[in-house]
């Protein structure tokens, strides 16, 4: 027990001094250059390997359609056309929902200020009809 906690009250000290935390400020400018220079060619390196990922699929799709299509004309089978399909309902997930047209916003804003009229207009009759009933209390006729 006694040499794990010696070693992090040591190692915690030496990691200080291998970041550089003492002295050597002149340093940093050269590190962060080279490291943001390392970072671009890193991500050069992932571009250039997902293009060259997405060319040989490519290729190997072109290749299994040909034999497809040599088949189909061994057997003399028709291609099957491709029909699109409407995608299932998609549950209710605001991330994956679907995007309203301007049409549709257009509506929903619309149909938002008509709530507020409605609003309005009832806060105005319920204040009337309480002016109305008050008038009516204090003028009573005999």
């Amino acid at each position: 027990m006694a040499a794990f906690v010696a070693k992090q009250m040591v190692g915690n000290k030496l990691n200080a001094v291998k970041e550089g935390a003492v002295g050597g400020d002149g340093d940093n400018e050269d590190d962060k250059e080279k490291e943001e220079e390392a970072e671009r060619e890193r991500q050069e390196a992932i571009r250039e390997a997902e293009e060259r990922r997405k060319e040989k699929h490519r290729k190997m799709e072109e290749e299994r359609e040909k034999m497809r299509q040599e088949i189909r004309d061994k057997y003399n089978i028709k291609k099957k056309e491709e029909i699109q399909e409407q995608p299932p309902e998609e549950p209710e997930n605001p991330l994956m929902r679907k995007k309203k047209t301007p049409e549709e916003l257009a509506r929903e804003a619309e149909e938002a200020d008509q709530d507020e009229f409605t609003k309005l207009k009832n806060t105005i009759e319920t204040q009337v009809n309480e002016l109305k009933s008050q008038i009516e209390s204090k003028c009573s006729l005999q």
